[in-house]
């Protein structure tokens, strides 16, 4: 994980960039992997962990509606995330997580490890630029460090 990490940092660093999460099912891990190096500060602005619905609307601006009609694992809800993180903020991108780690919460359409990530820039214009969805296996553990891999490669992803 580090050496992700540090590559998120060298990128963010080289476009004077700073970086915001918003977290759900990974509760804070982002942010505790960015923060683990010092100088941190530089170039990541913090994060929003906001693992309930109430949460997601109060801290993100994430529509009620889109929650009641989609549910907090999908797609329009990461999007609404990656762009509320940036609204809430001064960062220039962002990374958006919502999911089900387990091992319990999960069922029929949404199962136990079924995460959805979402990424945004502030310029040109503030959007979401790409979401995706990803089926996760193992422990809530296991589940929840491959989030946090996966959302850190989306990021230098956004950044190329």
């Amino acid at each position: 994980m580090a050496d992700i990490v540090e590559r998120v940092a060298k990128a963010l660093l080289e476009r004077k960039l700073r970086l915001v999460a918003a977290e759900s099912c990974t509760g804070g891990l982002v942010a505790a992997e960015l923060t683990a190096i010092p100088g941190s500060s530089e170039w990541f602005e913090g994060a929003f962990v906001t693992y309930r619905e109430s949460a997601k609307i109060r801290m993100l601006g994430v529509d009620a509606a889109t929650l009641e009609r989609y549910s907090a694992v999908s797609e329009p809800v990461a999007k609404e995330m990656s762009v509320g993180a940036l609204r809430n903020s001064d960062a220039d991108v962002s990374v958006a997580i919502t999911g089900i780690a387990g091992p319990g919460g999960g069922d029929v359409i949404t199962p136990v490890g079924t995460v959805w990530f979402a990424w945004a820039l502030r310029e040109p214009d503030l959007k979401c630029i790409q979401a995706s969805e990803h089926s996760l296996e193992g422990t809530r553990d296991e589940v929840r460090v491959q989030a946090v891999e996966i959302a850190l490669q989306g990021v230098l992803s956004a950044l190329d």
